[in-house]
């Protein structure tokens, strides 16, 4: 950033201008020493807004109780206004270290809501205890003995002023500010970095406090006094909305927004008294049509949308990118690094975690695998204290781990990626990094130094990011890499952190088989040096790469060994294949399996196209299901079994290729309306209404043209019995059959049954399975099943995904008696070895 665009210059230029300009026409100059003193009121709320993601709705307690911190020095013999601005910050940083050590545990409303609480207390003090404070006359004749003067005071507080908004600037661009802004992002990603994130909040809260404290002392001096007004709730959202109309994601936002409140304050107050209800809708108005307020709308204009808290662009790409390296750390290999004993954790009726044993030993590649719902993530959540055991202990190179809060045990030499992408999405690829890399230097919490200017930590940024292949990308937006970039990104911060183990949820899912390579070679490595404990789905190259599988199913651990004896376990083949029997009502006659296939096609796909967020899931996908059908939409995991669900329902917005319904187009149309349509969905995971009872559960959905509540109790007889219980109490099974109960309850042509039997016992699977046989020709269903077994006997016809094409297309008899071609398209074996 070239000198004369620095925002600090800028903001010196505009006082110039408005003072030069206040001069001209005789106006008091008061006013821009106001809009001056404003604007840092609300460059201290952006400090918590913009940079560290918190909506303070009472701000105005640091603004108003510094303002009577100031008079109350200086009618008490106060010697310069020197001393008493330096005492109102020193006051105000104390009164945020209280105020954030009480609410800074609650988030979101509550957050906001407590300080605005804190506000109001203040102003009922000041307001009602007159002999002390003034009550609403307030304390007056406040002495400005160096700065007697308007002119000389407003150019002491332009300086002052344009200082703190240059103390901001360096803030925002240290490491500690950096962190802020991570934290803004995705907090549980900044605590799984081994950040306190009470600890960025806490700071982040004082510098706030001490800022706008230093702008309300100022206050009082122009005003020569201390009043209750500034801290009512009518004022307590002023600095807030002057954010939010200069733009709260632009540095100078609060300048503008305070010109504009200002300025429109003394005009339309002078017009008439109710001046806000002149004022509200002009702010109601520019928000609807900027929301990134006036900056925001100026960058549009210029065809612009980026942020400007921070300086653009990244330090320069170096000539030689030394290769990533990972330190051997050094353990005894024949000790475990980990070792969980009895480990159990349960929701409600559900148990995801059942007496788990465990042990991860150094440097080798551990995969812990396992169908979906069998518990993967949930215990890695545990090992990193995202969520408390019921039960059982967690030992870390030594330690016991399992009440300690997650920053302190990433510190300890924990690293983990998400199953679920889990980044910073609006800071660049470098800084995702580097934000990673910092995390375990004392150098995080630096309030002065440029964070670029660490030299040996941006060369080891730039070799986390070539080891992934994104060196070229790094100056991008996280927010425009595509799915796989994001994927390699986030193995790229999770070797930032320079761990003893390595928690890798899935971190091939969403790569192209030419990534996928790269990274299972580069974990293989890893392995060579950390201890690495492996979730993935890709169960060819979990054989392939590991020393060690764990498999859980059902929150129990099902076989532990070495790849070979866990591919020919037969409890795993279980698992993954359904083999172990159960008695299956009477599969479709020839005669129905005619019947359907002759009926008209109801739903449609033609070459579909479908993912998420610029990684393609579905390609080129067709299938088709006739009136009264009953398809199996079968395939490994992550084949884009769910995603098909999604695009069907419009919850996935189709990309290529067309939905049709009925004979109607229904691509990428509004969810509801599909619903309307006759298209019900029985989500993986039921996703009931937990605090409602099983009968408003089913009253909730029901519309005219759909099953009665007594056709329904006739087909779920338990659930007649459960009616007044809420949903929340339910079992695994009790909720599947009113997960199904709701979606017959809505006129349905079409139902949609995601995972139907996962984690019920076979007694649960077999009513499941009876009341699916009495809807089979009454309403066309596709059931998503991973046990072929399980769910082959119901159906008429079957598809098989690989890789979000259509691998399989038969009848349900022929793949049924096809074991060699279910083994070689489901299974967990290699396909050449099949």
């Amino acid at each position: 950033m070239t000198p004369l665009r620095h925002p600090i210059l800028l903001i010196l230029l505009v006082f110039i201008a408005l003072s030069a300009l206040w001069t001209m026409i005789g106006a008091p100059i008061t006013l821009i020493t106001q809009i001056a003193i404003y604007m840092l009121y609300g460059a201290g709320v952006c400090m918590l807004v913009s940079y560290t993601g918190l909506v303070p709705f009472g701000a105005s307690v640091f603004f108003g109780c510094a303002s009577y911190a100031v008079a109350f020095f200086m009618l008490r013999g106060g010697s310069s206004e020197f001393a008493a601005l330096a005492w109102c910050i020193v006051f105000s940083l104390i009164l945020a270290a209280i105020i954030a050590l009480i609410i800074l545990r609650r988030r979101g409303l509550y957050f906001s809501l407590l300080t605005l609480a804190f506000s109001q207390i203040a102003f009922e003090i000041s307001y009602k205890w007159t002999s002390v404070t003034g009550g609403e006359n307030g304390l007056q004749g406040v002495a400005r003995p160096i700065f007697a003067s308007d002119w000389s005071f407003h150019i002491f507080t332009v300086v002052t002023v344009t200082i703190g908004m240059w103390l901001l600037w360096r803030i925002a661009h240290s490491p500690f500010g950096r962190s802020l802004q991570a934290l803004r992002d995705n907090e549980q990603r900044a605590q799984s970095l081994g950040y306190s994130t009470f600890g960025l909040k806490f700071v982040s809260f004082v510098l706030m406090g001490g800022f706008i404290g230093y702008a309300g002392g100022l206050l009082s001096f122009m005003l020569k006094g201390a009043y209750a007004d500034n801290l009512s709730w009518q004022h307590a959202g002023d600095s807030l909305l002057m954010a939010v109309l200069g733009g709260v994601h632009h540095f100078l936002g609060p300048l503008w927004g305070a010109i504009a409140f200002i300025l429109l304050e003394d005009r339309l107050s002078a017009i008439t008294e109710s001046w806000w209800l002149i004022f509200a809708p002009i702010v109601i108005l520019f928000a609807l049509a900027s929301p990134e307020g006036i900056q925001g709308l100026v960058f549009r204009l210029m065809g612009r949308s980026d942020w400007t808290l921070t300086r653009r662009g990244i330090p320069p790409r170096p000539g030689r990118i030394e290769p990533f390296y990972a330190d051997h750390v050094k353990m005894d290999p024949e000790t475990p690094i980990l070792a969980v004993e009895h480990l159990s954790k349960r929701f409600g009726s559900l148990v995801t975690a059942n007496d788990i044993g465990l042990q991860v030993y150094p440097y080798r590649l551990h995969s812990f695998i396992g169908p979906n719902g069998a518990g993967k993530t949930t215990f890695f959540n545990m090992l990193t204290g995202i969520l408390k055991p019921n039960a059982g202990r967690i030992r870390f190179d030594g330690n016991d781990i399992t009440a300690l809060p997650v920053h302190k045990r990433i510190r300890l030499g924990l690293a983990r990626s998400f199953q679920i992408l889990s980044v910073f999405p609006n800071l660049t690829a470098f800084e995702n990094v580097r934000i990673a890399v910092q995390a375990q230097e004392a150098r995080r919490w630096g309030l002065w130094r440029d964070a670029y200017s660490y030299e040996d930590l941006n060369a080891r940024t730039w070799s986390l990011l070539a080891a992934v292949g994104l060196e070229d990308r790094a100056a991008e937006s996280c927010a425009n890499l595509s799915h796989g970039q994001r994927r390699l990104l986030e193995i790229a911060i999770t070797l930032g952190t320079d761990a003893k183990l390595l928690l890798l949820d899935e971190p091939l899912a969403g790569l192209a088989e030419a990534d996928r390579e790269v990274v299972g070679a580069l974990i293989r490595k890893l392995a060579d040096t950390h201890a690495v404990l492996l979730i993935e789905h890709d169960i060819d190259r979990v054989l392939a790469l590991s020393d060690r599988i764990t498999v859980l199913h059902q929150g129990r651990l099902i076989a532990d060994g070495k790849p070979h004896e866990v591919a020919a376990n037969p409890d795993v083949v279980a698992a993954y294949l359904g083999t172990e029997r159960i008695l299956a009502p009477p599969p479709p006659s020839d005669m129905e399996q005619r019947q359907h296939a002759a009926g008209k096609p109801l739903l449609v796909l033609d070459r579909l196209r479908a993912g998420y967020a610029g990684s393609v899931v579905l390609e080129d996908l067709s299938l088709t299901v006739h009136e009264g059908e009953a398809v199996a939409l079968l395939g490994r995991n992550g084949v884009g079994k769910t995603t098909t669900l999604r695009a069907i329902t419009g919850t996935v917005r189709s990309t290529g290729g067309a939905v049709t319904f009925d004979g109607a187009p229904i691509t990428n149309a509004r969810s509801y309306e599909i619903n309307r349509r006759g298209v019900s969905l029985v989500p993986e995971g039921r996703r009931l209404f937990p605090n409602l009872t099983v009968l408003d559960n089913l009253k909730l959905a029901t519309r005219p043209g759909g099953a009665s509540l007594e056709e329904v109790f006739t087909l779920f007889p338990k659930l007649r019995i459960l009616q007044r219980s809420k949903a929340e109490s339910l079992s695994g099974g009790e909720r599947q059959m009113l997960a199904i109960a709701r979606a017959l309850v809505v006129p349905a042509k079409l139902i949609l049954l995601d995972e139907p039997f996962e984690g019920l016992a076979p007694t649960i699977v077999k009513e499941v399975m009876d009341a699916l046989a009495q809807l089979r020709g009454r309403v066309a269903m596709v059931i998503v099943e991973h046990h072929a077994e399980t769910v082959l006997p119901l159906v008429d016809r079957a598809y098989v995904l690989v890789n979000g094409r259509v691998a399989f297309e038969g009848t349900a008899r022929a793949l049924e008696q096809d074991e060699a071609l279910q083994t070689r398209l489901l299974g967990v074996v290699h396909a050449e070895a099949a």
